[in-house]
């Protein structure tokens, strides 16, 4: 107990702000924005817009208690949740009674961040406070059953994330997804179909928004042409309504689309799609699926006869349950049955998906040994016992402590798709790509392969077959090494090496690992085909980012090392970076999709300084007529601020100017080295608010 609070006092002593005096119109200036904030929060339900407030009147007044304590939970319902720790810590040191549970909150911040040793400090010192206030009521306390469970989870998180998981994971890409919430992917076998619900505002059948300020959710689908995913398109009115729609589940054939309706307290719907390639109109299921209660994601098994769905009916282990039926002789749904409590749990189970080998469930709980939100599990039923195995957690980092729900499977199991809020993301929730055959779970292979093995054993002999006559030696391929990147950070003023987030992009979208080898130096390794440009992206909080496009040649007999110098500046007024990854159609100010990438990195930085105005320049070569090139900067500065807006960020904050030819950093008399360095998009911040 001692050494805990000694770690508390001693967090407070080297990691609390230290505050510049606040004059009284700063204070002044954070109430009034706390009021802006509150009228956002409370009546129109606009959390993001709230959020950014509520730290802007933090970061004013660090001592407005109202404004770090609000700060601190809406971060919490962001996807930026490990934020929220910030504020929450200043709210502890300025009243520890400000809130009863305001320990528990914190644990929850540290515990979303991955930081779980804190996080498990701060739940054992709300479980003392507990002790200590036994008969305590009211609406801001958790439990004692609640915060143990926390616990758990953080010891479990501990577990998965020193040993994660070697596979990649993908974002499908800005064809697929929007700056909206885009989830529930589903799949046909041969995987050139991918029916997925989005909130985005393109497309969506419906112009105005849901009570939560956000579209409604509609179905959309997208398919794949030479392994590129088609721009995803609004299935159409015969399924969508104006209203709330989701997907469920996609048939093997892809012919029939399971969908979910808000009837009658939540049912599930089937689409049919006819000879002509048009879906029919949704008809319910029987009553033996469809209740007076919620029905929710489904399953269909391979050989169309059995059906997973989860549901929170009275005979459910939890509140959300997930339940099975087959079809009887005349081809109707029988009586559904649950899993059992081998995979059923007193928390939430959602998210079912029957394997192709019809054998193995993916599914999402918030049980089992989570490290928090849902997680993603695998569980097989053997056919003899009639039992499903003890369920396994995919581990991290495709389970984190958010939720990580609705996995589906490819038929080879090497491959999968899900949804994610992940950093880096294109939008509030993402689909994701995510490549299987790696995976090793708690010291289990993932078993992917279809051969025939070796040997077997009839009546306990050994039976080898024949392996027939040996093939012929081919011709020597040559041994490749790999390319290594070496990556020096520093700070641009200082020049010391500095710890940051990097991360390397393939032509693929995948991201290449990165190993740490001393303070600020980090390398990567790759086996190129081709020469290639890989996107190279440096973070740290307090920083403006950098991104760069290296150019990596094919690996080789001999080995390549390319070394990179990369310099990181710090936040100031009048700090700036060139968006390199920003990409406009010829001619014109449309943002291409690749671009969100990039744009998620700008929001992310005016969401970590609030206090900061931004603008947003663009600048083109000397080729064209001079007004047309400054007029088409602008458009393109004033795409890159409206897409900030649509993303939460305010638009009091941001500027879009266009300078056209008149600002260039490199010579026009040459193409490479010139005029395309010249045709760029710059992001500078701008004086603190309170100067």
């Amino acid at each position: 107990m001692y050494r805990r609070y000694f770690i508390l006092a001693a967090y407070f002593l080297l990691g609390s702000w230290v505050h510049a005096q606040v004059s009284e119109d700063q204070k002044q200036q954070a109430r009034d924005l706390v009021a802006i904030a509150n009228e956002a929060y409370f009546k129109l339900k606009v959390i993001i817009v709230a959020n950014e407030q509520y730290a802007a009147a933090a970061e004013l007044d660090p001592e407005n208690v109202e404004a770090n304590f609000m700060a601190g939970l809406t971060f919490l319902e962001t996807n930026n949740k490990s934020l929220s720790t910030k504020y929450l810590l200043r709210v502890y040191e300025i009243d520890p009674e400000y809130r009863f549970d305001i320990l528990y909150m914190i644990g929850n911040g540290f515990q979303y961040g991955l930081e779980f040793e804190k996080a498990i400090e701060y739940y054992d010192m709300y479980l003392e406070k507990l002790e200590r206030y036994p008969n305590k009521g009211g609406g801001d306390i958790a439990d004692a059953d609640a915060v143990v469970r926390k616990i758990s989870e953080c010891e479990n998180g501990i577990r998965f994330v020193n040993n994660p998981q070697n596979y990649v994971i993908e974002n499908v890409g800005g064809y697929v997804n929007s700056e909206w919430d885009d989830f529930a992917p589903v799949l046909n076998a041969n995987e050139d179909m991918m029916v997925f619900t989005t909130r985005r505002q393109d497309g969506n059948l419906n112009p105005d928004v849901f009570d939560d300020l956000l579209y409604f959710e509609d179905i959309f689908i997208s398919t794949k042409s030479n392994g590129e995913w088609s721009y995803a398109q609004n299935i159409g009115e015969t399924v969508n309504s104006p209203f709330h729609d989701s997907n469920l589940a996609l048939s093997a054939d892809g012919t029939q689309l399971f969908i979910y309706k808000s009837d009658n307290g939540g049912d599930i719907y089937v689409s049919e799609l006819d000879g002509n390639g048009a879906w029919q109109t949704p008809a319910p299921l029987n009553n033996n699926i469809n209740s007076s209660f919620s029905e929710n994601s489904v399953s269909l098994s391979p050989d169309g006869n059995t059906l997973f769905f989860s549901s929170d009916r009275p005979n459910s282990v939890g509140q959300l349950d997930i339940f099975y039926s087959q079809r009887n002789s005349k081809g109707e749904w029988g009586v559904a049955r649950s899993v059992g409590e081998s995979i059923n749990t007193p928390f939430d189970e959602d998210g079912p998906f029957i394997d192709y080998d019809g054998k193995t469930l993916y599914f999402s709980s918030k049980g089992h040994n989570g490290m928090g939100g849902y997680d993603i599990y695998k569980s097989v039923y053997d056919s003899l016992s009639e039992t499903w195995s003890e369920p396994v957690n995919l581990g991290y980092p495709m389970n984190t402590p958010d939720n990580d729900v609705y996995f589906v499977s490819t038929p080879d199991g090497q491959r999968g798709y899900y949804a994610s809020a992940r950093e880096g993301g294109l939008g509030f929730t993402d689909i994701y790509h995510i490549h299987l055959a790696e995976i090793n779970l708690e010291g289990k292979d993932l078993e992917v392969s279809n051969e025939k093995p070796e040997s077997a054993e009839i009546n306990n002999v050994a039976v080898v077959e024949d392996p027939g006559p040996e093939p012929e030696p081919g011709p020597v391929r040559p041994i490749l090494k790999p390319v290594r990147l070496l990556v020096r950070v520093i700070d641009g003023e200082s020049g010391d090496l500095v710890n940051a987030n990097i991360s390397l992009r393939a032509p693929n979208n995948s991201f290449v690992p990165v190993e740490k080898r001393d303070n600020g130096v980090f390398e990567m390794s790759m086996m190129p085909e081709a020469a290639a440009n890989y996107k190279l992206s440096v973070e740290k909080r307090g920083y403006m980012f950098n991104n760069q496009n290296i150019l990596v040649p094919a690996a080789a007999e001999t080995p390549n090392t390319i070394r990179q110098t990369v310099t990181i500046n710090p936040v100031r007024s009048g700090s700036k970076v060139i968006l390199r990854n920003v990409y406009f159609n010829f001619g014109s100010a449309y943002l291409k999709p690749e671009s969100k990438e990039e744009l998620q990195q700008v929001k992310r930085m005016l969401e970590e300084n609030p206090t900061y105005f931004a603008e947003l320049s663009g600048h083109t070569d000397n080729i064209g007529d001079p007004s047309v090139n400054k007029q088409l900067s602008l458009k393109r500065a004033q795409a890159v601020v409206n897409w900030l807006i649509q993303n939460g960020i305010s638009e009091g904050r941001l500027f879009a100017e266009g300078y056209g030819e008149e600002r260039p950093i490199a010579s026009n008399d040459d193409e490479k080295d010139g005029r395309e360095l010249n045709r760029r998009v710059e992001f500078k911040l701008l004086k603190l608010k309170t100067e």
